[in-house]
């Protein structure tokens, strides 16, 4: 009987674990662009021949495709993409695919670390120059699916001065640049290198400046209609959050907008994957847990900001755009 019940617990884990499989497949796929390669009818040779990949390892990830499938048989020993909706798109087109290589490289990894770091009582070190590409990638796929959200509220608002915290490689500002040419945009950025970038996918746009700064050390010239802080509070500890609020509510003009894009911590009832996200940031010495929804309110309340709204930006990993309005000295 103990060994049946060994054996029913086994199965159910392996049947729990199968549609990890459809993300390792899309994953591979993706990283080496053979969703691309396959695209027509192919002989795995061919691919295997012209990507220099290995044979036998290609001919095992087809066979999973067509078993789950992504693929199928073509004939005369060839194969094709099935399912082309299902894909993620090849790389440098704002593809899903990068969402994958996150999730592979980085959040997997870093969770199947779990047991040590309990029995260490340790917790890993993020290193940004390893994965800043795919978590710029990553920031840009987030920028598509924000953006519309911000140009909303700043077209409202009819906004005037705005200033983008952690602006990276300018991604937002340049978009809203162009499509707000009469608003001042203004970046800030920490890291010389990526300021640098930003100036260069940003020179042709006079109403477009980017500036090396230390947001701790940081104030603008004037008050600002609208203060983006996107993608930055996993990297704020939790004591300097409230603080962090107050400072920047008193950079914005009464009426303005502060925009705020985050992981929010999962609860009970949301998606498994907001909960795991939160772990992953739980794992690293110099990363932060993430904001639940009453301290992002509780935060803008204490720092003359209104709430007006949390709205989704993607479902599945926590992700929320969360927007304040700076309330008018009279009604503090």
């Amino acid at each position: 009987m103990i060994d049946i019940m060994k054996m029913v617990k086994a199965r159910t884990y392996m049947k729990r674990n199968e549609p990890f499989l459809y993300s390792w497949h899309a994953y591979v796929g993706y990283e080496l662009d053979l969703f691309k390669a396959f695209e027509r009818p192919v002989t795995q040779f061919d691919v295997a021949d012209a990507l220099e990949l290995d044979e036998q390892l290609l001919a095992q990830w087809v066979a999973i495709g067509v078993s789950i499938g992504y693929l199928k048989e073509s004939g005369r020993n060839r194969y094709q993409i099935k399912s082309r909706w299902k894909l993620p798109k090849s790389k440098g087109n704002n593809s899903s695919g990068v969402l994958l290589k996150e999730m592979m490289e980085l959040h997997i990894p870093t969770l199947l670390e779990y047991p040590k770091m309990m029995r260490n009582q340790s917790r890993l070190h993020f290193d940004e120059d390893e994965h800043a590409s795919t978590v710029a990638e990553t920031s840009r796929l987030l920028e598509v699916l924000a953006y519309p959200k911000m140009a909303k509220r700043l077209k409202e608002k009819d906004c005037r001065r705005v200033l983008d915290i952690g602006c990276g490689e300018g991604g937002y500002i340049k978009k809203l640049g162009q499509r707000f040419p009469t608003t001042q945009f203004t970046g800030i950025e920490i890291s010389e290198e990526v300021v640098e970038k930003a100036k260069e996918l940003t020179a042709d746009q006079k109403n477009v400046s980017i500036e090396q700064a230390d947001l701790w050390n940081y104030k603008p010239e004037s008050p600002q209609d609208m203060v983006m802080l996107n993608n930055v509070l996993h990297y704020i500890p939790l004591e300097k959050r409230q603080a962090l609020f107050k400072e920047i509510s008193s950079w914005i003009a009464p009426g303005g907008i502060f925009s705020v894009v985050t992981p929010i911590a999962g609860g009970p009832d949301s998606p498994p994957f907001a909960n795991v996200f939160n772990s992953f940031f739980s794992s690293f010495d110099n990363l932060y847990r993430l904001p639940k929804r009453e301290e992002l309110i509780e935060w803008g309340e204490e720092s003359n900001l209104e709430f007006l709204s949390l709205r989704t930006v993607i479902k599945e990993g926590g992700w929320y755009i969360v927007q304040y309005e700076k309330k008018s000295e009279s009604a503090r």
